[in-house]
């Protein structure tokens, strides 16, 4: 299963980092793009971890959230390893997980920040702004859950 978890683990970087490499050739920080009522395009860079979270320590959680992601990804990487080709739900919520992990770090370790782009909002009420790794992970996370709530 390690090999097509790869796979899927690689095309995930290749679209996050690609629509991030969109986002910033054509937003700035200040501006934002209506797609559709509840949903902008709006850069941002986030030094912390989800939803800002210690987006304002002193630079330290830059290299917390490489060591973080490398201690993780090894581990997703070693789990997937050890999966039978039946576990294909298990595999693919992992890869996605990876994906996007690996996603996010390579614009820590290239940008020191996350980029952000994604705006969703309904009339005061706002989401911190996403990306597509951010989406990979949750999506992985939601196909990962009942499989690991059925071994428990």
């Amino acid at each position: 299963m390690r090999k097509i978890g790869i796979v899927i683990s690689a095309v995930v970087v290749g679209l996050d980092q690609f629509t991030k490499y969109l986002s910033t050739q054509h937003l700035t920080v200040v501006d934002s793009i209506k797609v559709f009522p509840g949903f902008d395009l709006a850069l941002s860079h986030n030094t912390g971890a989800a939803f800002g979270f210690l987006a304002n320590a002193a630079g330290w959680q830059r290299w917390f959230f490489i060591g973080l992601a490398l201690v993780m990804s090894s581990i997703i990487y070693v789990w997937l390893g050890r999966l039978s080709a039946k576990n294909k739900q298990e595999a693919f919520g992992l890869s996605l997980i990876l994906g996007g992990a690996l996603g996010n770090l390579v614009d820590r370790i290239t940008h020191g920040y996350v980029t952000d782009f994604i705006l969703l909002y309904y009339k005061d009420w706002q989401w911190p702004a996403f990306n597509l790794a951010d989406s990979a992970i949750c999506l992985g996370v939601v196909f990962l859950m009942p499989v690991l709530l059925k071994k428990t």
